[in-house]
């Protein structure tokens, strides 16, 4: 089949993730193919995933150029929401921040490479943590808008890492951590920070998570890779080998492995 790459479709299915990988308007059932060959091939097409264009570069995961420059979601407060500057008046598309920005986000702790703190939209639990990787995660706190959940994260960064290492998240199965008992001494070490930050946003609702549970995610894996190596469509645009696991949003072939993400309005030839 032919079609251009979008990120993975997820869901869980007793606890474990089932994968489809988007070609076009087709779908490929990918947990089905573990331990067999795959093969496919960048045409040299790349289309933006906004105004569905031709362009020879993507930028950003998928966009050309002037879609780049000019989304709201493009712009660097979507990486660091602590620095929203829509009260300034100076949001790309206030509309469109209005609607993407100004609703729950939650606070989480998540478990791929290590313990991370994180934040996403009340929408996107379990896919966000899926497409980071990680094997549990647990919400800590619910806020009404994105730039709230930026400022919450700021403080736990502080003393925990907001990121994930991919090449570890790749190599092997994280350790698992008690991530409750991790929530309590957070909240515990940064009580005067979180004070501070309600006292400043007043009329906004902090909600603790208290009774929230650890989810456990488990991926589709039967071999990890002993060195992680990349394909880069870009230089080379084949990428074969036989598919041993899919963690994150990453394939991972017995020959290298690929972010599909990464490749967001590449045009393939898929073939098995």
């Amino acid at each position: 089949m032919q079609g251009s790459l979008k990120k993975m479709r997820t869901h869980l299915e007793n606890g474990k993730v089932q994968y489809q990988l988007p070609v076009g308007a087709e779908f490929v059932d990918l947990n089905s193919l573990i331990g067999k060959s795959i093969l496919f091939k960048h045409t040299g097409r790349i289309t933006c995933i906004e105004c569905q264009k031709t362009t020879k570069k993507s930028f950003n995961q998928g966009y050309c150029y002037p879609c780049f420059i000019k989304l709201a979601q493009c712009d660097m407060c979507i990486m660091k929401p602590e620095t929203c500057h829509y009260a300034a008046g100076t949001c790309r598309e206030p509309a469109w921040g209005e609607e993407f920005c100004f609703q729950p986000h939650f606070i989480y702790l998540a478990n791929s490479s290590g313990i991370k703190v994180g934040i996403t939209r009340h929408t996107q639990v379990p896919t966000r943590w899926i497409d980071q990787g990680a094997v549990q995660a647990l919400p800590i706190f619910q806020v009404p808008t994105r730039q709230l959940s930026g400022l919450v994260e700021v403080i736990f960064a502080k003393h925990i890492s907001d990121k994930t290492s991919w090449q570890q998240m790749l190599k092997s199965q994280a350790e698992p951590i008690d991530l409750v008992a991790r929530r309590d001494e957070l909240i515990a070490l940064c009580a005067d920070d979180l004070a501070a930050l309600k006292t400043r946003f007043s009329d906004s609702e902090f909600t603790l998570l208290s009774d929230a549970e650890v989810l456990d995610i488990n991926y589709p894996i039967a071999q990890y890779p002993v060195k992680v190596k990349s394909f880069n469509m870009d230089k080379d645009p084949e990428v074969a080998g036989v598919l041993q696991g899919i963690k994150g949003q990453y394939l991972l072939l017995d020959t290298g492995v690929i972010n599909i993400r990464k490749y967001t309005g590449y045009e393939i030839d898929f073939n098995d």
